[in-house]
């Protein structure tokens, strides 16, 4: 008997602000490791605390999130770079610094955690490579397209060979056609590089072509939980 044990999961989380906005109710759920997952829901559902409370931005106010063994809410906040060393993190608006190349871009990532520097070049060409860019490592990013500024971010986020990689809109800023293929790209790293990939989206089209794991939140509880779904209209 195989046992495929879970890389995620969250038992019973709620989450209230220090305002009293409560933006999850005792959420449960399971992400196994290697899956590809869309969180869907209208705004105010309770997406952003979810990753917020994955890479420890935030803190459960009950309940416990587990991320390969480790007791995610527990961590001490000077252990909280060990953490977040095992997550890539994309967000929707790029954050690339714009005096520095392509290649400093990604570099940087490695650089700030104190990667040997024997080690930077060949991880950085990698990265560039798997997203398609590494004939663009001399470019800024001024000069380049909002869908390859999108690839620099995700080459940066993968540099350090993450397990698990949050994407937080990362389609949110690009044409439908450039969106897809983002989509597609992460996709294809998921299966090529077994890397867990949640994905934060409004984009309804996308979800329904990748018929990919959807978590749907409304009101901050769990709505739906579809091992291979569509968009719920039902959670606008």
């Amino acid at each position: 008997m195989v046992i495929i044990l879970s890389l995620i999961e969250f038992k019973n989380v709620t989450k209230q602000y220090k305002n009293g906005v409560t933006a999850l109710y005792e959420l449960s759920l399971e992400i196994e490791k290697g899956d590809f997952v869309f969180i869907i829901g209208s705004s105010g559902g309770g997406k952003s605390t979810l990753i917020k409370l994955l890479y420890r931005e935030e803190k459960p106010t009950k309940g416990t999130i587990i991320m390969g063994g480790i007791n995610v809410g527990k961590l001490r906040n000077r252990s909280v770079y060990k953490l977040r060393r095992k997550l890539g993190i994309v967000f929707q608006d790029y954050r690339l610094l714009p005096k520095l190349t392509v290649y400093e871009n990604v570099a940087f990532a490695l650089e700030a955690i104190g990667e040997a520097k024997g080690n930077i070049r060949p991880k950085v060409l990698k990265a560039l490579e798997l997203v398609g860019l590494k004939s663009k490592v001399r470019e800024y990013p001024d000069n380049l397209s909002g869908g390859e500024q999108q690839r620099v971010a995700i080459a940066r986020a993968l540099v350090n060979e993450p397990k698990v990689l949050i994407c937080d809109e990362p389609t949110g800023n690009l044409d439908p056609a450039m969106s897809m293929e983002i989509v597609e790209l992460l996709s294809k790293i998921n299966e090529e590089e077994g890397t867990t990939v949640l994905m934060v989206t409004h984009d309804k089209t996308i979800v329904n072509k990748m018929k990919k794991h959807v978590i749907a939140l409304k009101d901050g509880h769990l709505f739906k939980d579809y091992k291979k779904g569509e968009y719920v209209d039902e959670i606008l």
